[in-house]
């Protein structure tokens, strides 16, 4: 059993000094997750809802699997619900009968890297396998899919982020 899974089973019992230790051993984790899910801006508010879900849930964590697997569930989870808050505000927004001069950061995302270019579920696979040290058999648990899957995702991520360099430098 690895040091965050024995946290999380202690501060599931309510002791406060493995909720803080679980708490700050998860957070850089799963801020670097969240990060290139939902962009540097938000990611701080995004791992903080992320903790608060982590350790609203800690009494019902069975240990089935490993902490960091759940807490990376989690914090994706999160993500996608972050992300579709913020398409529905976009979408509201353009709604307005008035024209409002709204800016919806896309020139701020162009800039944050070519991972960030990538599509939703190629950068979740690549983030964790290549940038979390996360196993493609972890990863294809915290996403929901099969190994192989996530092995395809992180070889097209890896071409597709090829050819946007190629792009970039000319």
């Amino acid at each position: 059993m690895d040091d965050l899974t024995r946290l999380a089973r202690s501060a599931a019992t309510g002791d406060p000094v493995a909720v803080r230790g679980f708490v700050r051993a998860g957070q850089t984790e799963v801020w670097r997750l969240c990060a290139h899910l939902v962009g540097a801006q938000d990611a701080d508010d995004v791992t903080q809802e992320v903790m608060l879900r982590a350790l609203a849930g800690l009494p019902g964590f069975e240990g089935r699997s490993s902490a960091r697997t759940w807490l990376l569930t989690i914090a994706r989870r999160t993500a996608v619900d972050h992300i579709r808050g913020a398409q529905r505000r976009r979408r509201l927004w353009k709604r307005l009968p008035a024209p409002v001069a709204v800016s919806d950061g896309s020139e701020a995302r162009a800039l944050e890297g070519l991972v960030d270019r990538l599509a939703e579920d190629k950068r979740m696979a690549f983030v964790l396998t290549q940038q979390l040290g996360v196993s493609y058999a972890e990863a294809a648990e915290i996403c929901g899919c099969e190994v192989g899957t996530i092995r395809s995702r992180v070889a097209r991520a890896r071409s597709q982020l090829v050819a946007l360099l190629q792009e970039e430098t000319g």
